[in-house]
């Protein structure tokens, strides 16, 4: 079974990114991504901390916006608007969920679609729909098939299955996949388990991104199968697993993508190479 890893991608893109900051600052603009937290989560400091520190190493500047976690939607609106306005700033980034008491889509929304780099606005997303790119799409639905496309993994004529129909990475994927002329089935949670594998055993590929532990087994496989696992999940152990039974999977599938060591990395590389895109639009 192949080991798709995200690495040789991410360094790849990461290349890419370095030379293209290069040429812009030495045209005096300096790629700028601002993030906008609210709250003290834990995990959106984490990941914020990983933002700037993974920005930096590329020559890109981080401003960061903190709010209360008790703000008013229409404050947060007000700092999305201050940021869309400001052309210092090329591309925003927004942490989710928001706190209960804010309408998360209608502040998404707010977001400029030149500058939505995380690909969550609705303008975005639909763009993937209609087949004209306006903004950026989602990064994570883009890592799944880019590290298809970068292992040479053919997909025009294929049977793939996306398992999940979130806007996040679901639906995105499903769109991609599409324009990528494959025939495309998509699960869910309301979808039979009987038929989920069935589904699943007929499949060229596989992506899955329900959120859950052992989604895909040995009972969804063949031995053709090619999955990309997009699953964050952790087990009991506190250890990070994906939705794949990896060790149920080994040489009973083509290739798989590990987690961790997959479709991360080439997430965040995709997220700051759309900062550059932006400054090099702007």
């Amino acid at each position: 079974m192949e080991l798709l890893r995200g690495k040789p991608l991410a360094d790849l893109i990461k290349r890419d990114i370095e030379e293209k900051t290069e040429e812009l600052i030495s045209r005096g603009i300096v790629p700028t991504l601002g993030i906008l937290r609210i709250g003290e989560s834990e995990s959106d400091i984490a990941y914020e901390n990983s933002a700037v520190k993974t920005a930096a190493a590329l020559g890109i500047h981080v401003e960061k916006y903190i709010m209360d976690e008790k703000s008013k939607e229409d404050e947060v609106i007000d700092v999305l608007k201050v940021m869309n306005e400001d052309e210092n700033i090329h591309g925003i980034l927004m942490f989710r969920p928001l706190p209960p008491h804010i309408d998360e889509d209608r502040v998404r929304n707010h977001i400029e679609p030149a500058k939505d780099v995380d690909g969550i606005s609705d303008v975005s997303v639909g763009s993937l729909f209609t087949g004209n790119r306006i903004g950026f799409p989602p990064c994570t639905a883009e890592a799944a098939v880019a590290i298809l496309d970068y292992y040479g993994i053919e997909v025009s004529g294929k049977k793939a299955v996306v398992i999940g129909r979130s806007l996040v990475v679901g639906k995105p994927a499903a769109m991609m996949l599409l324009d990528r002329h494959a025939t495309v089935t998509v699960c869910h949670s309301r979808t039979a388990a009987g038929d989920l594998e069935d589904i699943c055993a007929g499949a060229d590929i596989i992506i899955s991104a329900a959120g859950r532990i052992n989604t895909v087994g040995l009972s969804h496989v063949s031995g053709k199968q090619i999955i990309v696992d997009v699953g964050i999940n952790f087990g009991e152990d506190g250890k990070m697993r994906g939705d794949v039974d990896f060790e149920a999977l080994k040489g009973n599938a083509a290739a798989v993508t590990p987690v961790p060591g997959g479709v991360g990395s080439v997430t965040t590389a995709l997220l700051m190479y759309h900062v550059v895109e932006a400054a090099a639009s702007h």
